[in-house]
């Protein structure tokens, strides 16, 4: 299967020529884990049976501190990233959070500051991580079924936190919010039309998206997957819907608006319809390890450049060279009956 590299148009770095790989897939994008915990045990992510102990986690000694996250991201912005989003585990549990995306939204160059959190610590923080200068926010929420719900969180948190996490970003005035729903075959594939009717004509997007191979712990199977072009029949079917004509080139939901003007949704199909020949995001773990994809099985640790006296200009070269050996396309050798074994975790890669 041939990329399909049309809709890209690579980004200058700071010396002018575009960081491109070897399918001419410019580096736009950085999703930088700040965190390996979280608060939940989700199915899909970080089921509760597979993982061993607290061990599991890093310690802190092997994060990345905030003056290794500033400066990853201001080399990263320096050759054309110009949107990073804060991930996990969940990024909230990270001690000091508002102070470091004060850092980051101070960056020259980095224009979209956003973060995925499952929005239970919103109350808390939601109006400091407005003021730090947070730009966005995405929120994990899988169904308004508290049964459901409490299936697909390991028996943690429940819906009422998280809808109290999305007023509380409300009101610091975030406005527009992503919704992010994993749809799984026969765990919470009978919930979504509830909440495509919540939030529908709320000003939030929701996005359903294909339940994927993400890392080993999840013992995904393709028979758990429901094509989103089964969801989006559905959908059309109660609220007919039709195709919104900005859609720009890397983005990973294909965009509807409700005919009736109700807002819109977004579905992600990284199964059934890949997207890697748009793919602009790296990956950075809370220890440092770049990744190239989400599907990725090793990567290249920066932590011990960072520590090690590497100055900017080497470390930007050395990314720069990493970038440009680029070929990931797995969702696409996936699709032709190739599978790899011993991903990475999503919530050590911070989907």
């Amino acid at each position: 299967m041939l990329l399909n590299t049309s809709k890209t148009q690579p980004g200058p770095n700071a010396a002018g020529t575009a960081v491109t790989d070897r399918f001419a897939r410019p580096l736009q994008d950085l999703r930088l884990s700040v965190l390996d915990r979280c608060n939940l045990r989700c199915t899909y992510c970080m089921p509760e049976a597979s993982l061993d102990g607290q061990g599991s986690f890093l310690p802190v000694s092997r994060l990345l501190t905030d003056d290794e996250l500033e400066r990853l991201v201001r080399v990263f912005a320096a050759m054309g990233v110009h949107k990073v989003r804060l991930t996990g585990g969940e990024p909230l549990l990270r001690p000091g959070l508002p102070a470091l995306v004060k850092r980051l939204a101070g960056i020259a160059g980095v224009s979209d500051l956003a973060m995925t959190t499952n929005a239970i610590l919103l109350p808390r923080l939601a109006a400091e991580l407005a003021e730090s200068g947070l730009g966005r926010i995405t929120v994990s929420l899988d169904s308004l079924d508290e049964t459901v719900f409490t299936e697909m969180s390991g028996g943690r948190g429940s819906v009422a936190e998280v809808l109290a996490g999305i007023e509380a970003a409300e009101r610091a005035g975030f406005g527009a919010l992503k919704i992010n729903t994993v749809v799984q075959r026969g765990v919470n594939e009978a919930s979504v039309l509830d909440l495509v009717d919540h939030f529908r004509g709320s000003g939030h997007m929701l996005r359903l998206i294909e339940f994927m191979d993400v890392g080993n712990m999840n013992h995904w199977s393709p028979a758990q997957v429901v094509p989103g072009a089964h969801l989006l029949k559905q959908v059309h079917d109660r609220w007919p819907l039709k195709p919104v004509s900005d859609q720009q080139a890397g983005e990973t939901a294909r965009r509807f608006e409700f005919l009736d003007g109700q807002g819109e949704i977004g579905f992600i199909n990284s199964i059934s319809e890949p997207f890697c020949g748009d793919c602009t995001r790296g990956r950075v773990t809370a220890d440092g390890v770049f990744y190239s994809c989400l599907f990725s099985t090793s990567g290249t640790a920066l932590r011990p450049l960072l520590r090690g006296g590497l100055g900017d200009a080497e470390l930007t070269e050395f990314i720069r060279s990493l970038w440009s050996q680029r070929d990931a396309r797995y969702s696409e050798y996936r699709n032709g009956g190739e599978q790899v074994r011993s991903k990475v975790e999503m919530f050590r890669m911070g989907g």
